[in-house]
């Protein structure tokens, strides 16, 4: 993906998230933004296989759009059920190959207010093995 400094991080974001045809792998701490909330549901719409890991704590705060993606059809998602920690990754696969990471939480803080940074990376194929790998661990751990 080439950088558009001119395109706020969530326009970007979802400029990701609507290109997925056919994997998209949410692993973030919270999901308190519905504009990316609706994108990870019109990504299962098109059949993508949407897979979402977040923290479970944050999944039941005010605003969270979790529950709403927990009954979406295609959204598979699991929490981290852990007390004495948070799941706090803030990272995304697209279709096995673009990696999003970066402090960037997605909320609607983080698009309003905060000073965040997201990075998106499409060409190290070896960065985005290391998420993958990191994703599955965590989904298998979580299950």
């Amino acid at each position: 993906y080439e950088h558009d400094a001119s395109r706020s991080s969530l326009m970007q974001l979802l400029a990701v998230i609507g290109d997925a045809t056919t994997t998209l792998d949410v692993c973030v701490f919270t999901i308190t933004c519905n504009e990316l909330a609706d994108a990870i549901i019109a990504a299962a719409k098109r059949k993508v296989r949407v897979r979402v890991i977040t923290d479970d704590i944050q999944a039941t705060s005010q605003g969270s759009d979790v529950s709403e993606l927990a009954r979406t059809p295609g959204v598979t998602l699991r929490t981290d059920h852990q007390k004495e920690a948070h799941m706090h990754h803030k990272f995304a696969l697209v279709d096995g190959t673009t990696l999003v990471n970066g402090s960037f939480n997605w909320t609607r803080a983080a698009v309003l207010t905060n000073y965040e940074n997201v990075a998106i990376t499409s060409g190290a194929p070896g960065l985005i093995g290391e998420y993958t790998r990191e994703f599955e661990r965590l989904w298998r751990a979580f299950a």
